[in-house]
């Protein structure tokens, strides 16, 4: 019986060393550490929720890497590359550029943050219901903002005020802004409504509109910034500080009336919208929040947006929400793919040759 058996299994001896030699290189595949950039990914991916007590980590080069259990080992062909192996788990290939922390330690001595003052003496935006310019407000209030910041120990704050007509406007301060080398670009707007929202009335004497339908502050986003998923963990701080005030985002840009006026409400707890077009949040190389700090064609919210201590509650949540963005623990994760479609309408406040 031996003898008659010998050569089978002889045969059977070289299949199990080469089904041997195969298990082990799949066992590498999915054991041996992966490079530092799939690490963070994945560990987004597969891993829990931190449990209570444990601090997370904000570096993706400390993040830990929690793998899908390996199935059975079976016999392949060939070991698989780590594209092939996301491929097989049905997963994309991460995009390199969303792999970035989403906020890192900062020197608020050294951070610049640059305030745009939105519009220009020459071309002013909105009127307010009690025909003051847009510009008299946004310059106003990042004026408050820049003096809270820098009393904050934010001495590289720069106020950024654009001379000349809407659109050269426009291009001026994304070259300034961008030849700052700005760590953060925040651009102050106040909101008006569409000319169809208008009713007329008479102020010390003058014919004036107003519209009373709508208010709040609104925080816009563009996904075509080059650094869009830290713009968005910017705008998410800005609109909780503006939330934690009391303060309510303005909800009409989602209303089917508003018609090409409507944006994507990327956040509805908070009021973070996502403005795609804008020159101003899509061409600078840094990240880029916009915003409308409330309605000035509400006659209401015009006398709270003209006062000094509504202006020192909107500085407040500007600087807490800077001084959360320098801060790693502070970090919001956020996922971009939360945001849908494009929206069809632009800022309210701008006119069509600022686009």
């Amino acid at each position: 019986m031996l003898s008659s058996t010998r050569k089978s299994a002889g045969s059977s001896f070289g299949v199990w060393r080469h089904s041997r030699t195969l298990i082990a290189a799949i066992a590498c595949l999915v054991l041996l550490p992966i490079e530092v950039s799939d690490a963070g990914w994945l560990s987004d991916m597969f891993s829990s929720p931190s449990k209570p007590g444990k601090s997370s980590k904000q570096t993706t080069s400390a993040r830990q890497v929690v793998s899908p259990k390996p199935a059975a080992a079976k016999p392949a062909a060939a070991p698989k590359s780590n594209a092939a192996k996301l491929a097989a788990l049905g997963l994309a290939a991460p995009n390199p550029s969303a792999l970035k922390p989403v906020a890192t330690t900062c020197d608020p001595s050294k951070f610049r943050i640059v305030l745009d003052v939105g519009h220009t003496a020459k071309s002013e935006g909105a009127s307010s219901a009690r025909n003051i310019p847009e510009f008299t407000f946004n310059l106003r209030l990042a004026q408050r903002i820049e003096g809270k910041l820098k009393a904050e120990g934010f001495a590289e704050t720069r106020l950024l005020v654009t001379e000349g007509k809407a659109r050269p406007s426009l291009v001026k301060r994304v070259n300034a802004a961008n030849n700052l080398h700005a760590d953060l670009f925040l651009s102050i707007h106040h909101d008006s409504v569409p000319d169809k929202f208008l009713e007329n009335w008479e102020f010390e004497g003058k014919k004036s509109h107003f519209s009373d339908r709508f208010s709040g502050y609104s925080v816009f986003v563009s996904r075509g910034n080059p650094d869009f998923k830290t713009s968005l963990a910017f705008a998410e701080l800005v609109a909780r500080e503006m939330k934690a005030r009391g303060l309510q985002y303005a909800r009409q840009y989602t209303q089917p009336i508003m018609g090409r006026y409507q944006h994507p409400l990327l956040n509805k707890e908070t009021g973070v919208y996502s403005y795609d077009q804008l020159i101003v949040l899509k061409t600078t190389r840094m990240p880029a929040v916009l915003l409308e700090a409330g309605s000035i064609i509400n006659r209401d919210e015009e006398l709270r947006m003209d006062s000094v201590e509504h202006r020192n509650v909107i500085a407040g949540a500007v600087t807490a929400a800077v001084k959360k963005f320098c801060d790693p623990r502070s970090a919001i994760p956020y996922e971009a793919s939360s945001a849908r479609s494009d929206g069809a309408g632009r800022m309210l406040s701008l006119m069509p040759a600022d686009l």
